[in-house]
């Protein structure tokens, strides 16, 4: 096995893993590199996947990762077995190798970690004194743990409670012979381990200050989109950092050119073929006219044809143009993985109709589709992933936070977005739709959830064509038995459908995707 090196930077990263970088894209890297990185052990809380912390071990390399969970930004970097990696700071070894008369004496076995002296003298000098944490009530051992903290980083050493009382100088104690070497080390961002502890996964990360150290001398990459709000007939906005005006999305208007020049050129593109849920396609009676009469396919239902395939699973460069020539619509998905989305795009159709406590406020749509609707492509769907770990496509894109604009909050509410459950997600949307229907019995008949199987060979969702497999997870197939409730990660989604939106939902209840449309 390659041992992992890594170079330590205090409050910002070791290595590649950099505080707030995304779950995404620290697993994307991890799975690059199996012989470095040989186990990937995801730990969340299945009831709220997406509201608590997701932890990511790696016990092989003896470092563990802390996440938010709205965001899924890396907020703590730990190192618990030092002698699973080779670490440096400044070029310094951080656990320095025995010397000779330590292996003659067999005491190389129990310099596990390094010593305060080394860390104080050598690596990261003087600083003020940190806490002592008593040992929990019934420990036997008396073992308690000093934490010593610098700026960025701090160090984790056992000490018995009987070495230790608040008047007496540390550096006496944990430099004595019998003081025992580090047994963890934390990278955080903050003064402190306890200034940043208490605020660990609310303060704000700005990405362009946490990847300064790894993107010196890199091409420059597109901001990050940090929220997508969800204004209505057809009206996207992509809000970017601050600074930086957002991206309008108008469904039935924007063009490819447009995405290229604000977000960057996609990812990967997926030519789309698949139709198998065109059963429940609008009927010819209500199916949306161009201004030349002539009738537009609706595809509002077809949730899944956007972002299964990464950039290998795309046709070679040579045979794309002939490929969008042989394709009579040349309708295509750009799949943005690195933002958290997709866009459809295809002729252009009316979008969604305003939401009724706008449409005063708004004007008409009928006519955004240009007289030349059928000469150019234009984004028609988007769709939001919510990366939510144990749903089928986890991993696949960074995850992409949303809010419902147009639902504003009213006393004793908050804004519906990707973290809201979708029980509240729904009432409220019922509430606003429930004037376009005749009577509450055709409301949910309209909105009713449809069942979307994706460990079935045969259901959209779970096409290998799409998604690709199970084993492309982490942590590999799973052993258990075939046709448990538990087996396959969060289970079957849920479609459910309203004007201009449709949610994918998991068993718990969250939200696993938005398509806008």
């Amino acid at each position: 096995m390659t041992s992992y090196t890594a170079q330590i930077f205090p409050g910002q990263a070791l290595g590649f893993m950099v505080l707030g970088a995304s779950l995404h894209d620290i697993l994307t890297r991890l799975k690059a590199e199996p012989q470095r990185f040989r186990t990937l052990d995801l730990v969340f809380e299945q009831s709220a996947p997406v509201s608590e912390p997701v932890i990511l071990n790696l016990p092989t390399n003896g470092i563990r990762l802390r996440f938010d969970g709205p965001e899924q930004r890396l907020r703590l970097i730990e190192v618990l077995d030092f002698t699973k990696s080779h670490l440096t700071y400044k070029d310094k070894d951080v656990l320095r190798p025995p010397t000779a008369a330590q292996t003659a004496t067999s005491q190389a076995d129990s310099l596990l970690g390094p010593t305060f002296r080394h860390i104080y003298n050598r690596l990261l000098g003087p600083t003020f004194p940190g806490e002592y944490i008593e040992p929990e009530g019934g420990d036997e051992t008396g073992m308690g743990i000093y934490v010593l903290s610098y700026p960025g980083i701090a160090f984790s050493f056992p000490l018995r409670s009987s070495s230790w009382s608040p008047g007496k100088d540390f550096v006496s104690a944990l430099s004595s012979a019998n003081a025992q070497p580090a047994a963890s080390m934390a990278i955080f961002k903050g003064d402190s381990w306890p200034d940043a502890r208490d605020r660990l996964y609310v303060q704000t990360m700005d990405p362009r200050e946490a990847f300064s150290v790894l993107m010196k001398g890199r091409e420059p990459v597109p901001d990050e989109v940090r929220l997508v709000r969800i204004h209505g007939a057809g009206r996207v906005e992509l809000v970017r950092p601050d600074g930086v005006p957002p991206f309008w999305i108008k469904l039935g208007l924007t063009s490819p050119q447009e995405f290229v020049s604000i977000l960057g050129p996609p990812d990967a593109i997926y030519r789309k073929s698949d139709q198998r849920m065109s059963i429940h396609q609008v009927r010819p009676a209500s199916r949306t006219q161009r201004r030349d009469g002539s009738e537009v396919r609706d595809d509002s239902t077809d949730t899944d044809q956007s972002s299964a395939h990464t950039a290998t699973d795309d046709s070679d460069d040579e045979n794309e143009e002939a490929e969008v020539a042989g394709n009579v619509s040349g309708e295509c998905f750009y799949n943005y993985f690195y933002h958290g989305f997709d866009i459809l795009l295809s002729t252009p159709v009316t979008p969604s109709q305003s939401p009724p406590s706008k449409r005063l406020a708004e004007d008409a749509t009928e006519d955004i589709v240009p007289a030349d609707a059928s000469s150019h492509l234009v984004a028609t769907k988007v769709i939001l992933h919510g990366n939510v770990p144990g749903s089928y496509p986890f991993n696949r894109h960074r995850r992409c936070r949303w809010e419902i604009q147009y639902l504003k909050p009213k006393k004793g509410r908050y804004i519906i977005n990707s973290e809201s459950p979708f029980k509240d997600v729904e009432q409220r949307l019922h509430d606003e739709w429930k004037s376009i229907y005749k009577n509450a019995e055709e409301a949910r008949a309209r909105q009713r959830g449809m069942v979307l199987n994706r460990d079935w060979g045969d259901s959209p969702g779970s096409s290998c064509e799409l998604l690709g497999g199970w084993e492309d997870s982490v942590g590999g197939k799973r052993n258990d038995p075939v046709g448990t409730e538990d087996t396959r990660g969060l289970g079957n989604t849920t479609l459910f459908g309203f004007p201009g939106l449709v949610f994918e939902v998991l068993k718990n209840g969250t939200v696993s995707g938005v398509t806008v449309f």
